[in-house]
């Protein structure tokens, strides 16, 4: 049996056109915190994270070229700690001058929160359900709702469909098709 890859996501990078606005809407909405700024390749960088372990998560840097309504990033996908506090972040975003397309979706899977940043970069910030249901699938979302009438929704929604199980339960027969095709290497 070969060793599995040892490769796994670490950070996102784009070029922005307005380096300190886009700063100062990833710390103060999202809660990013500035690990490091400076010049590279003759462009302003800044380096955000929100964990000690990783330097960076996300890095900024000068110099996007093109309309903001180009096709750039599908999205930037952020996880949040709990239901609750995606909640909290809709009301955060809600009020947020310069953000658009808010767009809460219940994917039986995970609830998410779809919005552009100042400069229409998709982000989705989302929390796992403890359920799995084949994707994809795209409901509407009342983050408005309280989180007992969320998940008790989500649950009457996607009981009934064939694929409909704890996430626990998939995660085990995933984990067992890897263990299968690294084992056939």
């Amino acid at each position: 049996m070969s060793e599995p890859a040892t490769t796994a996501f670490s950070h996102f990078g784009f070029f922005v056109k307005d380096l300190e606005k886009m700063r100062d809407f990833y710390c103060r909405v999202l809660g990013f915190i500035e690990t490091d700024r400076g010049v590279a390749r003759g462009r302003r960088i800044i380096f955000l994270s929100r964990d000690p372990r990783e330097h960076h998560q996300i890095v900024l840097v000068e110099g996007r070229t093109g309309s903001l309504d180009d096709l750039i990033i599908n999205q930037i996908s952020l996880r949040v700690g709990s239901l609750g506090e995606l909640r909290q972040r809709y009301q955060l975003i809600k009020r947020e001058a310069g953000i658009s397309d808010i767009n809460p979706t219940d994917h039986g899977t995970a609830w998410s929160l779809y919005f552009r940043d100042p400069e229409k970069n998709r982000i989705e910030l989302f929390v796992d359900s403890p359920w799995y249901v084949e994707q994809p699938r795209v409901d509407p979302l009342d983050l408005e709702a309280s989180e007992e009438a969320i998940m008790a929704r989500t649950r009457a929604t996607i009981e009934k469909h064939p694929s409909f199980r704890p996430f626990e339960s998939w995660r085990r027969e995933f984990a067992a098709k890897l263990e299968k095709q690294r084992a056939a290497q």
